[in-house]
C-alpha cells in the first residue's frame, strides 16, 4: 500500500518544539522519543550523518508507527541520504542549509522537507522555490532579533528556530515570531521537561 505523502505544512501544523536526537545508540534515542512524545511533543527528528545515526533512525521510525508518530531524519545533504531516509520509512528530512536540487529530492522521495536558511538571500531563493517553511539555524547565533526582522519582508514563511535553544530561552523565539523551536539536550535534563510540557500547551 503506497503511503500518504505528508506535507511540512501538516506536520508543523499547531506545534510548539520539535526534538532532535542526535549522537545516542538506537535504544537510548527510542526512549528519549517516547518521552517527548509523552510530554506532548510529536515532532522527532534524527540526524544521519553515520551509520549508527541510520540505524537510530530505522528504530524511531518502528516505534513512532506503533505509536502513531512522524519521524524526521536530519543534517541530510546529499540526494542519496534522501533516498535512504525515505527507504527507511521517515516522514520528513531537514537539512542544515539551503540547496534545491535537494529541494527536488526531497519531492522526489515523498518527503515533507525542511531546509536551513540565515539570510534574506536564502530566504528568497526558498519562496521563489515554492517554500513556506524554513529552518532559521543557528538560531542563537541569529538571535531572536533576527525573527522580528524576517517577518516584515516574508510574512508568509514560517520559521523553526534551531541551534543553541532549550526550555530557558524557548519562549523568546517563539515570541519573536518563531513558530516552532526545536530543542536536543532539553529532553534529559529533568527540571527542563515541566518548562517544556509549558511550551508545548501554549496558544
Amino acid at each position: 500500500m503506497e503511503r500518504r505523502v505528508i506535507s511540512i505544512v501538516e506536520l508543523l501544523e499547531g506545534q510548539r518544539i520539535m526534538v532532535i536526537l542526535r549522537g545516542f545508540s538506537p535504544g537510548h534515542t527510542v526512549d528519549l522519543a517516547e518521552r517527548a512524545w509523552g510530554l506532548g511533543i510529536k515532532l522527532v527528528e534524527v540526524p544521519v550523518q553515520s551509520e549508527d545515526g541510520f540505524a537510530a533512525l530505522c528504530a524511531v521510525v518502528k516505534a513512532g508507527r506503533r505509536s502513531g508518530f512522524p519521524v524526521g531524519a536530519g543534517t541530510v545533504i546529499t540526494p542519496g541520504q534522501m533516498q535512504r531516509v525515505a527507504e527507511s520509512g521517515a516522514t520528513f528530512a531537514v537539512s542544515p542549509g539551503l540547496d534545491l536540487a535537494l529541494v527536488v529530492s526531497a519531492r522526489e522521495c515523498g518527503l515533507a522537507y525542511l531546509p536551513g536558511v540565515s539570510t534574506p538571500s536564502e530566504i528568497q531563493a526558498a519562496t521563489v522555490a515554492g517554500l513556506t517553511h524554513l529552518k532559521a539555524f543557528p538560531a542563537s547565533v541569529l538571535g531572536p532579533s533576527w525573527f522580528r526582522a524576517m517577518r516584515a519582508p516574508f510574512p508568509q514563511v514560517t520559521f523553526v528556530a534551531t541551534g543553541g535553544i532549550d526550555a530557558g530561552n524557548a519562549a523568546a523565539y517563539l515570541d519573536a515570531g518563531a513558530a516552532v523551536v526545536a530543542i536536543g539536550s532539553a529532553l534529559e535534563d529533568e527540571e527542563q521537561l515541566p518548562l517544556l510540557a509549558q511550551i508545548v500547551g501554549r496558544t
